[in-house]
């Protein structure tokens, strides 16, 4: 912005760039996250000299109210609402504008510090002069900002859609202003601002142009709504990519507003008085369908267990104790890998990674950054003492040439030095023509051996679809190593693995190192964080940095930045099913044909489990699965939380639900009716016991009050045209174990020490979820002493060998039983000493055992029993046992926008008897969100090239705290496939929506059901003008 002001002056932002005339201002998507808006006369203040005092001012002149530029947004809110409470509504246009757009600007912590000065400047026609390029001199410093009383027949709104709710950057922002002429419905001035839709924020200049002296009515809305069509056109290839999503928005934000005026309107204007007639655009239309879906109190309710009568104050299992490490986590004094004090000697690594989704090396070029300040080496696959060979599946290299992958690393003295220098690396590169998304890999043939096939019954009818998005771990502590080389070979590393072993043995020692396993010693203390992303993908970085290590002899370290990590380490797999179904005309289901294809990237890795879950929680008498694997060029996705489960749960729930939609029955109805029943079988065998889907059904529905609710969201529906309701009840059956038989096995080794203190280890690992609290749990009940005499200090390769993955909901039972096993042997060696002095202490026992040279260790092993599965004859035990459970969920949604509110979850699950009902609330909480974010807001986005381009929180969005039910009802811990109760209620919202256009039946909505794909499902007039 130019300005003619000299220092001191005042002048209005109009007369000062001879603009003529004030504009709307609101948000680029890039640039500004809310709204200021003028059109009236005011003044924005630039002086060359800061003057602090000023700053921080705050004042209420009798037209506007006045801002200094260090003045917080909190503290600029406080003033607006309570000038919102004291001011005539007719002068507060702006200001509650102003306040609506606030709540969603970052959080209250960074509103109670940040300024408004400090981004937010008035926008005129000439202040944008390109893609984040403004008119704002260098030497220009903002002193305040004026925001003027709204004048009389003056309406103002401001919009944002976003992909979350809160703290988040925007798709589409609209501010828009109509001022009537005195006593009228006449449009005597219109602005229409939008931000999104263009570079800059731009005006729609043309429609307002053509709107003006026109009464505010059904004929206006038609034309606008044409004219915005028309004039907001975006690119087929626009920078943001949801062009039809960003242009339907424009029509619907605007009709927001044009509803919002005409609320308005009715009290002032006698034609628009609710006697007048409705139309095809404002039936039904109520206030809460001119909002927005505001944030409301979080209300939740979970049931803990029993303790069962009898049970001694001192047995502890089932109790809800405190999480071990808590107060350490809440303070900031738990030790993870990263914080291990520096060696003297120590280096950093950064790694020099592809940029090309396939594509042959033809040279690198590291010249350049060997030359760099602080530079000790550069390494690539030549470096590599060992093998170069790498993986679950020993399928991947070290040094790869896929996007994203490790081509090679620096070594520095620095972080700083090593990042700048691998950027300093040059490559050329032969492109080839990579295979990115499943449809590709289909169109290629690219598929991973064996072709998985489970067949039971007969089959003999096209194919229904439905795809299921990708999901990233985003867990808090990224992938890091410390490796520390020792004499003879033997090399140290402090890594964030839920698979020590994994790391010490596939990734290095025989491996890269050229070394036996006995020479490498992983140690993890705990994790920030793992759901399955540390499992097999933590010796992609571990290798290279032990390498280094190796070639100097020397301390290197290497923790990736988080856009490193998303870059390499890959994520949930994504899935595409296509299904067909044979069903009575009762609902119940008798044939199931249906085709997994899953994305695994350019290694195997951990990519089979779905067909386990093809049926859900349903009986069919005929079924034929077939789970192709795509080998594409992305990074290799891996295991999460469920490993393929939640996937082929999620299209067992889209056929159930089709099949209802095609009786014209309620889905509840249908699912309820094929529901498996106690001594049924599986499509691979394995006949079921103890099944309690129908008590966790019933129970659920009475918990959830589902049918006052259904009743309820019925009438809602025929009352209110573009707010809609929804409810889903969703069944699991998720079986525990691992589906690699030799992974279902556990050590533990127990120390008893002199003074009476134990020393626990055993195989698992501590990420967060409580799992060496639950240990320590059950060698205090064995061992009849208190927690406090018990420790565990960290997982590693020398105590408990051979150790498996921290994963697949099985660790608890696996290293739970190895401990046992191990406190009943030393149980049994102090039993004669317990004999001889029954009223002696704890510590007596100990010392006369030791006295008498008894052996106060003991090793714990345990292996579940009756395991094995065997594809090609489709026979064996898959899973130790089943936990069932159900959820109830009721969503509302805008359809005017996709936003949608959860208001309510039940979850009832049957989970036997909890080790510590306290550390399994946050499982539940924790697995039901991450769910939601899998089902209903996170998206992978790559390029056509095999790009990652949402690298970090600013562009792949997880749930936040507005994202979490209004009421949470739970009973048991969940896993994670429960929040699809969410979407399935979604898609019941979008069915009523949908059947106010008079379209029903059956129709396909992909997970995650984003704001996009929930508008655009919606199907209504203003979708057909774009």
């Amino acid at each position: 912005m130019k300005t003619d002001l000299i220092p001191g002056g005042t002048g209005s932002c109009c007369q000062a760039t001879g603009s003529g005339g004030n504009v709307i201002s609101c948000c680029s998507r890039a640039a500004l996250l809310f709204v200021f808006c003028s059109w009236c006369t005011s003044s924005v203040l630039f002086e060359f000299w800061l003057v602090p005092q000023n700053l921080h001012r705050t004042g209420s002149p009798v037209i506007r109210i006045v801002f200094g530029a260090a003045c917080t947004l909190s503290h600029m809110g406080a003033v607006l609402r309570k000038a919102v409470q004291s001011l005539p509504p007719h002068q507060t246009e702006v200001f509650q504008a102003v306040l609506e757009q606030l709540q969603w600007f970052a959080g209250q912590q960074i509103r109670n510090v940040a300024v408004n000065g400090s981004r937010e400047v008035l926008m005129d026609d000439s202040f944008f002069t390109g893609y984040r390029k403004t008119a704002v001199e260098p030497q220009e410093i903002l002193l305040s900002i004026h925001i003027p009383y709204s004048q009389k027949s003056q309406f103002i709104s401001a919009f944002k859609q976003s992909p979350r709710r809160e703290d988040d950057i925007s798709i589409v922002t609209a501010a828009m202003s109509v001022t009537f002429s005195p006593g009228t419905d006449v449009v005597k001035d219109l602005r229409l601002s939008f931000g999104g839709m263009a570079p800059v924020t731009v005006l729609a200049r043309r429609t307002a142009d053509r709107l003006l002296g026109r009464q505010w009515g059904e004929e206006l809305l038609q034309e606008a709504c044409s004219l915005l069509a028309e004039e907001m056109s975006l690119d087929p290839s626009a920078p943001g990519g949801m062009v039809s999503y960003r242009r339907t928005l424009t029509l619907s934000l605007f009709y927001k507003f044009y509803l919002r005026v005409l609320q308005k309107l009715r009290s002032t204007v006698q034609r628009h008085r609710p006697a007048s007639r409705s139309t095809r655009y404002s039936k039904h239309t109520s206030t809460r369908e001119t909002d927005t879906l505001d944030v409301q109190e979080r209300n939740s309710l979970l049931r803990l267990q029993a303790v069962p009568e009898g049970q001694s104050l001192g047995d502890v299992v089932g109790r809800p104790i405190m999480h071990l490490s808590a107060l350490k986590q809440a303070t900031g004094e738990a030790m993870y890998c990263d914080d291990v004090p520096l060696y003297e000697n120590e280096l950093y690594l950064a790694l020099i990674t592809s940029t090309k989704a396939h594509a042959r090396i033809l040279s690198v070029d590291a010249a350049a950054a060997e030359r760099s300040p602080g530079v000790v080496c550069c390494l690539f696959a030549s470096d590599v003492p060992g093998s170069n060979i790498t993986g679950m599946r020993q399928d991947e290299t070290v040094f790869v040439t896929c996007v994203g992958h490790i081509v090679g690393a620096v070594v520095a003295d620095t972080q700083l030095h090593a990042q700048r220098a691998a950027k300093a690396v040059k490559i050329q590169y032969e492109e080839l023509e990579p295979v990115v998304t499943i449809q590709e890999a289909i169109v290629a043939q690219s598929f991973y051996k064996p072709i998985r096939t489970i067949q039971c019954g007969d089959l003999e009818a096209g194919f229904k679809q439905i795809h299921i998005g990708g999901q990233e771990h985003f867990y808090l502590e990224t992938n890091v190593t410390l490796a520390v080389p020792r004499e003879d070979g033997e090399m140290e590393l402090f890594i964030s693995s839920q698979s020590p072993s994994d790391s010490q043995v596939t990734g290095k020692s025989p491996k890269a190192l050229g070394v036996p396993a006995n020479r490498v010693l992983v140690r993890v203390k705990r994790m920030g964080g793992g759901f399955g992303g540390k499992e097999s993908r933590t010796s992609v970085l571990s290798t290279v940095v032990a390498v280094a290590a190796d070639k100097l002899k020397r301390p290197v370290r290497c923790m990736l930045d988080r856009d490193e990590d998303m870059l390499i380490t890959g994520g949930r797999h994504p899935f595409y099913g296509k299904y067909k179904v044979g069903f009575l005309q009762t609902g119940k289901v008798v044939a199931l044909d249906v085709t997994f294809y899953s994305n695994a990237g350019n290694s195997m890795d951990l990519s089979q489990r779905a067909l386990f879950h093809m049926e859900n929680s349903y009986s069919i008498p005929n079924v034929h699965g077939q789970g192709f694997i795509c080998r594409t060029n992305l990074p290799s996705n891996t295991a999460f939380r469920g490993f393929g489960g939640p996937q082929g749960l999620m299209v067992a729930e889209a056929w159930i639900t089709d099949v209802a939609h095609c009786l014209g029955r309620s889905a509840e109805e249908v699912r309820r009716l094929n529901l498996y029943l106690e001594g049924e079988s599986t499509p691979y065998n394995q006949i079921l016991h103890g099944v309690t889907l129908d008590r966790c059904w019933d129970e659920c529905l009475s918990r959830s009050e589902y049918e006052r609710r259904r009743a309820a969201a019925d009438l809602f529906n025929r009352q209110n045209r573009w707010t809609k309701r929804g409810l889903a009840v969703v069944p699991t059956k998720f079986g525990i174990a691992f589906t690699a038989t030799f992974l279902n096995q556990a050590g533990a080794l127990v120390h008893i020490y002199r003074d009476g203190s134990v020393l626990l280890t055993h195989g698992g690992t501590e990420m967060g979820q409580g799992l060496h609290t639950k240990m320590v749990q059950v060698a205090s009940r064995v061992l009849g002493i208190p927690c406090a005499r018990i420790y565990v200090s960290e997982t590693s390769t020398n105590t408990v060998a051979n150790t498996s993955p921290t994963a697949a909901s099985a660790s608890s039972d696996l290293n739970g039983a190895a401990v046992l096993n191990a406190c009943q042997t030393l149980l049994k060696r102090l039993e004669p000493y317990r004999t001889q002095n029954p009223k002696g202490s704890w510590e007596d026992w100990v010392m006369a055992a030791y006295l008498d040279r008894v052996n106060l260790s003991a090793n714990g092993f345990y292996r579940t029993p009756d395991l094995g599965y065997d594809f090609d004859t489709n026979s064996g035990r898959v899973f130790n046992y089943y936990s069932y459970g159900v959820a109830c969920s009721e969503v509302e949604i805008d359809c005017l926008t996709g936003t949608h509110k959860n208001l309510s979850t039940t979850i009832v699950m049957d989970v036997g008897h909890s080790l510590n009902p306290a550390i399994d609330v946050g499982q539940v909480e924790g697995g039901f969100m991450q769910g939601l974010g899998l089902f209903t807001l996170e998206e992978l986005h790559y390029s056509p090239r095999g790009v990652l381009l949402t690298r970090g929180p600013g562009s792949y969005k997880i749930p936040a705290f507005g994202d979490i039910p209004t009421q949470l009802t739970a009973v048991g811990e969940p896993p994670l496939f429960l929040a699809s109760s969410v979407f399935y209620a979604i898609k019941d919202a979008v069915r009523a929506a949908r059947a106010e256009s008079g379209m029903t039946g059956p129709f396909r909505l992909d997970s995650p059901a984003s704001a996009e794909r929930i508008r655009t499902a919606c199907c209504d007039r203003f979708t057909k003008l774009v």
